[in-house]
């Protein structure tokens, strides 16, 4: 059945490859990569693409299949949730830039309890994805959750298959907040999950929990509030219950020093009395000697309309905009660094 959730997911992809005919897109441009930002890209390649006649074609694999096709050079950008570090930049010739932030949610299956209930803290919400806490009436949830009638009920846990962005912030925020974690898994992109069914992609996760009763899974919020699906609160680092909101996700981003490259550009657990605590941006790979500077030349067109005129269809969908100062900083970066075989740059001027 369609609802609110198919239509925004699955509709903008059918417009997307159905209403700029062959004819008409004069320039193909092939990416792939996050599933994190695949909502919010379609909406801006199906307004843009009327604009200039170009198709933007963005094969929604996940992060790590972003990273691996950029690599491989048979795309001509690469999309993912989880930041390269300098070094991976460097080894492979690469500039990353973002486009939107997002939050990543527990989003939940449990008998009578509704969404913005439960409430979680980041050493429990680790437990329960390292198998250690396994029914919804576990002491610890009873104790942090006292007015809750909480059900004898297994829990069942769902994540992500494949190389994942979410799942790299998802995890970022969990080594931070969980010794235990830390110690065990850390920080990555694909884990060898020790509990629970995996669903493929954040829309994958989402059914799945959708499916199964006790279940708790993460997935990006667009995804969440699209589909309607309870989610839990958080406790985030100043130690505040928070809801995953716009605010409270843009709160994150006032403590990161958008001037570092690389892996520095980290949005989790970061204080502050709103700030949700898994926060994460997602950004856009591609190579600094560009052999087709046309093709190039579209890609950062569309990204600046994107960062011009793309703010009302980010945030209708859920998603948390740039500030103008740090778009016009990833302008300057595009001038810097981005260059044709012959060293002129791929974007000269740089617009305000």
């Amino acid at each position: 059945m369609l609802n609110k959730y198919t239509f925004i997911i699955i509709v903008p992809l059918l417009c997307l490859l159905n209403s700029i005919t062959p004819a008409k897109a004069n320039v193909v441009i092939h990416a792939a990569g996050a599933t994190f930002p695949y909502p919010i890209y379609a909406w801006w390649a199906l307004r843009h693409g009327r604009l200039d006649g170009s198709k933007l074609e963005y094969n929604a694999t996940g992060s790590g299949g972003g990273i691996r096709r950029i690599e491989q050079k048979v795309v001509d950008f690469g999309a993912s949730d989880a930041p390269l570090s300098q070094t991976e930049l460097d080894q492979y010739g690469l500039i990353q830039f973002p486009t939107v932030l997002g939050g990543v949610v527990p989003v939940i299956h449990i008998p009578g309890i509704k969404t913005a209930q439960l409430m979680l803290t980041g050493p429990i919400l680790a437990d329960i994805f390292l198998g250690k806490i396994t029914k919804w009436n576990d002491p610890a949830l009873v104790q942090l959750n006292p007015k809750l009638a909480l059900p004898n009920l297994p829990i069942s846990v769902v994540h992500r298959t494949k190389g994942s962005g979410t799942t790299w912030i998802f995890t970022n925020y969990l080594t931070k907040v969980s010794p235990a974690w830390s110690h065990r898994f850390g920080v990555n992109k694909l884990i060898n999950w020790p509990v629970g069914q995996a669903g493929l992609g954040n829309g994958g996760v989402i059914q799945k929990v959708q499916q199964t009763n006790g279940s708790i899974g993460y997935a990006e919020y667009a995804y969440v509030a699209q589909s309607n699906s309870p989610y839990a609160l958080l406790k985030n680092a100043d130690g505040y219950f928070v809801k995953p909101t716009a605010k409270n996700f843009k709160a994150a981003a006032g403590y990161v020093d958008w001037s570092k490259k690389g892996t520095d550009i980290v949005l989790t657990n970061k204080p502050g009395k709103q700030t949700w605590p898994i926060v994460g941006a997602t950004f856009i790979l591609m190579y600094k000697i560009q052999r087709n500077p046309e093709i190039a030349q579209k890609i950062l067109s569309f990204f600046n309309w994107c960062y011009q005129e793309g703010n009302f269809f980010a945030n209708a969908i859920d998603y948390v905009t740039l500030s103008p100062e740090v778009k016009q900083n990833i302008r300057g970066v595009w001038h810097q660094e981005l260059h044709d075989l012959y060293g002129n740059p791929i974007w000269p001027i740089i617009p305000r």
